[in-house]
């Protein structure tokens, strides 16, 4: 599991790599959590590479978007694939995350 942050047009930009497992959500979180307080910035989190999430992986997401919605910002996820929106629609988060 990857994960890092850059700051692109005054946006947070995350890129989540590889499976997010119960084992890997925890150094992700590390790594994320400069996003639970957004100051403002829209954040977007690129999914392309993302192979797999866990429950632990969509607890950190939720921390995130809960910070962002806090400081009047959005969490846009980007690029998710079939299989993880799935984990998405059988948790009932896609109805409160944004994807493009």
């Amino acid at each position: 599991m990857n994960a890092k942050i850059e700051e692109i047009d005054g946006k947070y930009v995350a890129t989540l790599e590889g499976e997010m497992d119960t084992a890997a959500a925890a150094e992700a979180e590390e790594v994320l959590k400069p996003l639970y307080e957004t100051n403002g910035r829209d954040v977007i989190i690129e999914c392309k590479d993302l192979e797999y999430i866990a429950s632990s992986g969509l607890r950190i997401l939720l921390s995130i978007l809960k910070g962002a919605k806090a400081a009047g910002s959005k969490v846009v996820l980007r690029n998710v694939n079939d299989d993880i929106k799935d984990v998405f629609k059988l948790t009932g988060f896609i109805s409160i995350f944004e994807f493009e």
